[in-house]
């Protein structure tokens, strides 16, 4: 009894016997089949109809079987190519398997090998449709789970500072903008996928150091006495400090950010006074940020100003603060930066 079979099979050749041929074997070999006369014609029906191989003649007026090759693999990758060829055309015939070809079938056609040499390059076929399949699942489960430990490490960090109840307005709200506006910044300045990931979750860590200033200080409403100011700006080496010497590059770099974070293009900045590009570019995006948050939102000394008003006070700042690509990728993402401000409101505690 003849075995069915689901594979369909699409017959290009232009020579009608030929073609005719090998539906008959295939028929006897259970394959659903379809003939059609030039590559032209498999492409036109390739659009409409599913199949599984196509078994194209080499030597065809018009687009030769080289060419339906190449256009299926580029178009149809989940389809199987073999080739037809006579016995003198055997180097053409292994170029075509350089090509993705799964095999090819000489002239005179044999009934028995032709079936054989056919279930093996389908066999073969689906065994790489399964191992891609396979490889495509494993890569959408390893980017989900990464989304997932991302998720939770920002939430970690983000709760850990919320906890520490640094000052009354550095809520998690505030520490989460911080991170997505210096991921913001970051991309636009082109650095890589992984780095302005690690910025969105170092830049958060900026202000850890302001554990160990009193609340006396931090929450003062007038103005600072020299010595308070001190006290203040010490904020930098303490969180410096609290992350030095980790092997994690996540930790390297929020120790940089909150070592240099206060330091100013012009060289007016603090603790060491450095200027131009001694400041590591990830402590200048924060410290715009940083600003710009610090102007939209109540402080204990003022009420928070408009986003008008915080841009045009930072315009004026010019590069002599943040430097001259810094100040200009701000001032071009500003509109994101206002997005994400009005996305993310303070709250005394954290919901991921």
């Amino acid at each position: 009894m003849k075995r069915l079979r689901t594979d369909k099979i699409l017959v290009v050749d232009d020579e009608t016997s030929v073609g005719h041929i090998l539906g008959e074997f295939l028929n006897a070999g259970g394959y659903p089949n379809v003939y059609v006369s030039s590559a032209e014609e498999a492409l036109n029906l390739l659009e409409t109809e599913s199949f599984s191989l196509v078994l194209s003649d080499i030597q065809m007026p018009g687009m030769s079987g080289m060419e339906l090759l190449e256009a299926v693999k580029e178009k149809y990758p989940q389809i199987a190519v073999m080739i037809v060829t006579g016995l003198g055309d055997r180097e053409i015939a292994h170029r075509a398997l350089q090509l993705g070809a799964y095999g090819y079938i000489i002239k005179p056609l044999d009934l028995t090998k032709t079936l054989i040499d056919i279930e093996n390059a389908l066999e073969r076929h689906h065994l790489t449709l399964m191992s891609r399949d396979y490889e495509n699942l494993l890569e959408d489960t390893v980017r989900a789970r990464t989304l997932q430990i991302k998720d939770r490490e920002e939430e970690l960090v983000i709760r850990l500072i919320s906890a520490m109840g640094l000052r009354d307005h550095e809520t998690g709200a505030h520490v989460k903008r911080i991170g997505r506006y210096s991921a913001e910044l970051a991309k636009y300045l082109g650095w890589e996928a992984e780095e302005v990931e690690k910025i969105r979750l170092a830049a958060p860590m900026h202000d850890i150091g302001k554990i160990g200033v009193p609340d006396t200080i931090l929450k003062k409403p007038g103005k600072l006495t020299p010595q308070e100011m001190e006290i203040i700006k010490s904020h930098t080496t303490l969180g410096a400090f609290a992350l030095q010497e980790s092997d994690v590059p996540l930790i390297q770099m929020a120790h940089d950010i909150a070592l240099y974070h206060h330091e100013r293009w012009d060289g007016s900045g603090y603790p060491f006074n450095l200027k131009n590009g001694e400041i590591p570019e990830c402590a200048l995006i924060v410290s715009v940020v940083d600003v710009y948050d610090a102007l939209v939102h109540d402080r204990v000394y003022r009420e928070a100003l408009s986003d008008e008003v915080a841009f045009e006070i930072i315009k004026k700042s010019n590069v002599e603060s943040f430097g001259p690509t810094v100040f200009s990728a701000f001032l071009e993402v500003f509109p994101s930066l206002v997005e994400i401000n009005a996305s993310i409101l303070d709250t005394r505690t954290y919901t991921p």
